[in-house]
């Protein structure tokens, strides 16, 4: 059994790493999510419990065009999230004031984002986890989300009954349905980060699941902005608390990430495309397209499940409103554990989860941000890297797992045609197809 000690983030202001006493039947005087609070009968026998914002997303199976070039329209949820999340900071419910966090771009061809966050890296009494086990039960008597105030909760996210997008500004807590909710992170990383928690009251643990999955791909088409992604950090590639999450925020730029070149691998059923990301610090694969985003949310799901099953910690970034998926198996955490990381990298007390993994670095000393350059991007994320051996036998395994039945013939004669006419490469998820001679090894087969 592996363990590390680290001082983990605060996401909620009711954060605490002892267990916490049950509230009574009239509530436990914090407001919180659990049943002490959600529902609260008075004298008369009326129900006074909890009422938050709802916003009802409508469910379609739209095809998904990792091609497309759209205009993001006017999107009433982009603007809800950041008008409560806004209204949350005027309240002063946050640790502190992210933008005034330093922020730069370091000179380079890959475009890293630093950011000097120092008030992430908390004075308090370090905690060990276990980093060699990706699924743990869930444990109540351990921090999780029901325990959050109500005021942190922005409002609830569910599918509406006609399929269309609906607003309620004061809506009940169904406590039959365990509805998902959208909550601020007291400890943002930049504008507007926020925590998405599938079916709260569930007290489902970090794992991913299809239905979940999809919700957090709703909400990156509803929010319909290209500066929005969600990223899921797995038990051992640096979640802090064992219950079902995703973190989203807004970054102005790039990821780096995303710009990073791809080679195709293969095509699964229903359209969906299946690359790798090459000259990039951090191996990984890229899912795209699809004829609908439930198409696209059922592979990388069954991929999730597979390397969750597997034991093998990862992360996961969702980009372009949801018709980019990068899904990052990492093993960091666990060469942390065995000594094998170098103390040059560890003196940075960097945990690179998601955000760090696809380019926005977040440093937590003055002087590693002042020096921060390429180089020592490159080298803390080529920690957090499989090694080439390892990282295909994780494909294959993805790859027996969902059953993706391609027939290798056709699927070598239409790559070679490919590398013909447009070299098999492309920049970025999302970039058209550039010549590059001599590159038929790009499309591998595993």
């Amino acid at each position: 059994m592996l363990r590390i000690k680290r001082v983990p983030t605060i996401l909620s202001n009711y954060q605490k790493e002892e267990a916490e006493d049950g509230g009574a039947t009239r509530g436990c005087g914090r407001n919180c999510l659990r049943n002490c609070c959600i529902t609260v009968f008075n004298i008369l026998g009326f129900d006074t419990g909890a009422k938050l914002p709802l916003y009802a997303f409508p469910k379609s199976n739209k095809k998904v065009d990792s091609c497309d070039k759209i205009e993001f329209p006017f999107s009433f949820l982009d603007s809800l999230l950041l008008g409560e999340w806004e209204d949350r900071m005027e309240r002063g419910l946050f640790r502190y004031d992210v933008t005034a966090c330093a922020t730069k771009v370091i000179p380079g061809e890959h475009g890293f984002v630093a950011q000097l966050n120092e008030g992430r890296h908390l004075k308090k009494r370090p905690t060990e986890f276990q980093v060699d086990k990706v699924l743990q039960p869930f444990d109540e008597n351990k921090f999780n989300f029901t325990k959050v105030g109500q005021e942190e909760v922005l409002f609830q996210f569910e599918a509406s009954e006609d399929n269309e997008v609906s607003f309620h500004p004061n809506a009940s807590v169904d406590l039959g349905k365990s509805p998902s909710v959208v909550a601020i992170n007291v400890s943002p990383i930049e504008y507007g980060h926020v925590l998405l928690i599938p079916r709260i009251l569930e007290r489902l643990p970090q794992r991913i699941d299809h239905e979940s999955l999809l919700l957090a791909l709703y909400m990156a088409r509803e929010a319909a902005s290209p500066h929005f992604r969600l990223g899921y950090n797995s038990l051992g590639a640096f979640a802090t608390i064992n219950h079902l999450h995703f973190q989203a925020y807004y970054l102005a730029v790039p990821f780096p990430i995303e710009k990073a070149p791809t080679r195709k691998i293969s095509e699964f059923n229903g359209g969906v495309l299946i690359s790798e990301i090459f000259n990039y610090p951090v191996k990984g694969l890229v899912f795209e397209g699809g004829n609908s985003l439930e198409d696209l949310s059922n592979v990388v799901a069954d991929s999730c499940i597979c390397l969750q099953n597997n034991n093998i910690p990862y992360n996961v970034l969702i980009s372009d409103s949801g018709r980019c998926i990068f899904v990052l198996p990492q093993c960091y955490a666990e060469k942390q554990a065995l000594g094998e990381v170098s103390p040059e990298v560890l003196d940075t007390q960097v945990n690179p989860a998601v955000w760090e993994i696809s380019g926005h670095m977040v440093l937590k000393r003055k002087e590693d941000y002042e020096w921060a350059s390429e180089e020592k991007a490159w080298r803390l994320l080529a920690e957090v890297s499989l090694s080439e051996e390892r990282f295909h036998e994780v494909i294959t395994i993805i790859f027996d797992a969902i059953s993706c039945g391609v027939n290798e013939k056709k699927l070598v004669a239409d790559d070679h045609q490919d590398i013909d006419q447009v070299g098999g490469v492309n920049n970025g998820p999302n970039a058209d197809a550039a010549v590059v001679p001599g590159k038929q090894e790009c499309l591998v087969q595993y």
